[in-house]
């Protein structure tokens, strides 16, 4: 199974059993707190992501597998290069998993055909399956560190000494009995770099995240305005955020993906907010086909890159910033509107 994993692209798989039972207070615990926001499919499944057998009767064990996603030509300090691309306030930043082609894409299709060739093999025992990557309510990340993929780092990500945390999580839902992997011990010790760098303290203790202070919740999955304590915060970051990831000390061993799907985009790496402002719905539509950046929508791009220019000229005094802003001072959407109008007020001091 190893084998065919690693010919599909994946980079280790492990295997786990169906009882979450430990975990569902503390789930409970962070939806009871409201740490979910309006990610209204968290609440709606409860429970369930804590019971794989319910979510697929019958389910008896769960394969998990790793698939690294740094682009092939990541250069070895590839964490101080990013730092770099925060500290120029005229690009937009979009988060490093998602410069290339959709990995829920990538990782279903892979995953399928992971279970079909573990299908055949087993054929006398009737396989039933179903292949997941964070498409449905599963404690993805519960079951990657209970079947040996590595640790819960106190930002919440799965953490391998071998790794990183620059990987995506799928699993294979199976209705057979099979060996459990052996979990791994936690790394962290009292390293606090992933809490300290948090641009708006989302991190408020370790292995907790208030999704609602979190950037890439803000620019990905909320809807309508972002709350303007955040905004300031956001910098350039136009798409999710990486800053607990690239502080983080493990990273240094962060993986190449073996498979090119995951290469960085170049209308998407490096371009002026103003550029990036200036794309109309169809122009949008048509540079993230195939991208999980069009799931935001039109609407949303042009909010975070509102944003963006609206720091970038308190920062820098260039008015090329606000006369990108003016150009959209009149857009039919009230959310663009409004923080179109917040941006302009960044006037330097």
């Amino acid at each position: 199974m190893n084998d065919w994993a690693l010919e599909l692209g994946f980079s280790q798989i492990g295997v786990a059993g169906v009882d979450l039972s430990t975990a569902e207070a503390g789930l409970m615990q962070w939806l009871e707190k409201g740490f979910h926001g309006e990610m209204q499919y968290m609440q709606a499944h409860g429970l369930k992501r804590a019971r794989p057998a319910e979510l697929v009767p019958g389910t008896l064990s769960v394969i998990t597998a790793r698939m690294d996603y740094l682009p092939q030509n990541t250069p070895p300090d590839w964490q101080r290069l990013e730092w770099e691309r925060h500290a120029r306030p005229g690009e937009g930043l979009v988060s490093v998993y998602a410069r290339g082609r959709d990995y829920h894409k990538v990782l279903r299709n892979r995953l399928q055909k992971l279970a079909e060739r573990i299908d055949a093999a087993l054929s006398e025992h009737n396989l039933a399956h179903r292949a997941f990557t964070d498409s449905a309510p599963v404690l993805e990340a519960e079951l990657a560190s209970r079947s040996g993929q590595g640790w819960r780092g106190k930002h919440t990500l799965v953490l391998s000494r071998d790794a990183g945390s620059m990987f995506f999580l799928g699993e294979i839902f199976v209705n057979i009995a099979l060996p459990a992997t052996a979990p791994v011990t936690a790394h962290c010790g009292q390293c606090t770099a992933c809490i300290d760098i948090c641009p708006t303290a989302a991190i408020i203790a370790p292995q907790s995240v208030d999704a609602r202070r979190c950037i890439s919740y803000l620019t990905i999955e909320l809807d309508g305005a972002i709350p303007e304590e955040f905004r300031a915060p956001m910098g350039n970051r136009i798409y999710g955020c990486d800053d607990c990831q690239l502080a983080c000390p493990w990273n240094k061993f962060a993986q190449r993906a073996s498979l090119p799907d995951f290469d960085a985009r170049g209308a998407l790496m490096d371009q002026q907010l103003p550029h990036l402002f200036a794309w109309d719905e169809a122009t949008f539509l048509r540079i993230t086909e195939g991208s999980p950046i069009r799931r935001i929508g039109h609407e949303r791009w042009l909010r975070n890159i509102a944003i963006a220019l609206g720091n970038a000229w308190r920062q820098t005094g260039d008015t090329r910033y606000a006369q990108a802003l003016h150009s959209r001072a009149g857009h039919d959407s009230a959310v663009v509107r409004e923080h179109v109008a917040w941006g302009l007020g960044q006037r330097p001091s």
